[in-house]
């Protein structure tokens, strides 16, 4: 055994190197720093240690006013309710490991159900960086493709057709329309008797299309969850958004899924389960506070979409012209569900 002679320490012969000249060099022992802690590297360069703090300046109200008529010296920072946005976003964007689906369902018409799959859609797709698809399982002829720029005839029938010629991203772009936010859509077809043709089988087959290439999938159902569409949809979805309106025969169409999920071993669908009471306005003959309570019971979350006129109409939509506490709704909801990301099905 060799001794290092600047240290004094034993070096095996496993550490010595041949230099071409017939002479063995061994390499420098690694000496720690003072007190034992590791020696200065390039990755003590990071942003959190290395640049100074700043303020995030106010997007709106007063303080925003404040900072920019002071020239930007004064910054008050953000108010509560952007504090809260903040947070919300953040949840929003939490990390999805391969691809998440997420079921819309309810079984009354006429709640909202689409208009919850498409805002709920929006929402992932503007404030997160991966791909997000809405795809139209109503075998009723479904109108989520009219609720954004039609950019294909394509609908869902055409994309099962063609699924063996389609391996790449570019390919499956054919068949989806999208949205400024980046939401893109699968439509259903206009003829209920083409729809109603399809089962679960196709419906598998186009979910394990579309997961390769996105993220995260929401999908629409019908109002018959024993229906072969439906059943097929729920199990393949990860997660339940569940739609109520706000009156006593929607919200109990809504509970009687619930009890039929876990009569048919979806317990853990519905334990994870967001319910949404949707279309709220302040007075009203129901009380939603009993109502949500109920929900709160069964669901993991319950969030209330307030009424908005631009929803009624049941047209295309976008974010930026709902009412801000519309949009802040949606944002919760999509918040909600995000925090389910890393449960396991």
């Amino acid at each position: 055994m060799a001794i290092d002679e600047q240290s004094g320490a034993e070096r095996s012969p496993e550490s010595a190197t041949g230099t071409g000249d017939g002479l063995t060099s061994y390499p420098r022992p690694q000496r720690p720093a003072a007190g034992g802690r590791r020696p200065p590297s390039a990755g003590d360069f990071h942003a959190d240690s290395m640049l100074h703090q700043r303020s995030t300046p106010p997007r709106s109200g007063w303080r925003r006013v404040l900072y920019r008529a002071s020239g930007r010296k004064i910054n008050p920072g953000p108010g509560v309710a952007e504090l809260r946005e903040r947070e919300l976003i953040g949840r929003v964007r939490t990390r999805v490991d391969g691809c998440r689906r997420i079921a819309v369902v309810s079984r009354k018409g006429g709640v909202g159900k689409t208009t919850t799959t498409l805002n709920l859609g929006h929402t992932f797709a503007l404030h997160r960086g991966d791909r997000v698809v809405a795809v139209d399982g109503n075998p009723d002829a479904g109108s989520l493709g009219y609720r954004v720029p039609r950019e294909t005839a394509n609908t869902i029938t055409n994309l099962l057709v063609a699924r063996k010629n389609v391996s790449r991203y570019g390919d499956i772009r054919a068949y989806t329309s999208q949205a400024p936010t980046r939401l893109e859509v699968i439509a259903a077809d206009d003829d209920p008797r083409i729809t109603h043709a399809l089962g679960e089988e196709d419906y598998r087959r186009v979910v394990e299309l579309l997961e390769v290439h996105y993220n995260l999938i929401c999908m629409d159902t019908g109002t018959g969850v024993l229906e072969s569409a439906s059943k097929g949809i729920l199990h393949l979805a990860d997660q339940l958004v569940v739609v109520a309106g706000p009156n006593l025969d929607s919200a109990r169409a809504a509970s009687s899924t619930l009890d039929w999920l876990d009569k048919n071993d979806y317990e853990g669908l519905v334990a994870r389960s967001v319910a949404v009471i949707n279309a709220t306005r302040p007075k009203g003959m129901v009380d939603l506070d009993e109502v949500e309570r109920h929900f709160q019971s069964r669901c993991a979350a319950v969030v209330r979409i307030p009424w908005d006129p631009l929803l009624e109409a049941g047209a295309e939509t976008s974010l930026e012209e709902l009412r801000p506490a519309t949009a802040q709704a949606y944002l919760e909801l999509a918040a909600h569900v995000a925090s389910g990301f890393a449960e396991r099905r």
